[in-house]
């Protein structure tokens, strides 16, 4: 049975910086495409960044460039979301998922990804 079990998330200032995690159990974080998606407030779901195991080089949407970094520990079968520089907008349910077959053109695309993690809350707020 695949599980993804995202935990760091909570309530920063803006500015501050969080470090996300994704546990993944029942499939190896080697093998598959791994992303991170989000839920704002009034907003559609949204990739942030994502990474094929056929590259070693992530994925960003455009907004976070710069300040989120996605990384991965295959030992641990683990991929992080180190969170820079936060605003506001950055608030969200940040969410895990992991597929096969992605190429480039579908990292971004949630339809994609077969198996979802129960996301953890990343609030900005002064």
């Amino acid at each position: 049975q695949v599980q993804l079990v995202e935990s760091g998330g909570g309530l920063v200032q803006p500015g501050g910086s969080l470090r996300l995690s994704c546990a993944a159990s029942g499939l190896s974080v080697r093998n598959y495409a791994m992303a991170w998606f989000r839920l704002g407030p009034g907003k559609e779901r949204e990739f942030v960044a994502g990474i094929r195991p056929q590259s070693g080089y992530p994925s960003y949407r455009d907004s976070v460039k710069g300040r989120f970094t996605l990384s991965k520990d295959n030992a641990k079968n683990t991929i992080f979301l180190q969170m820079n520089s936060l605003k506001f907008e950055d608030t969200a349910v940040y969410y895990c998922a992991a597929g096969q077959g992605l190429i480039l053109s579908t990292v971004a695309d949630p339809q994609r990804y077969t198996n979802w993690g129960q996301g953890t809350q990343v609030t900005v707020s002064s």
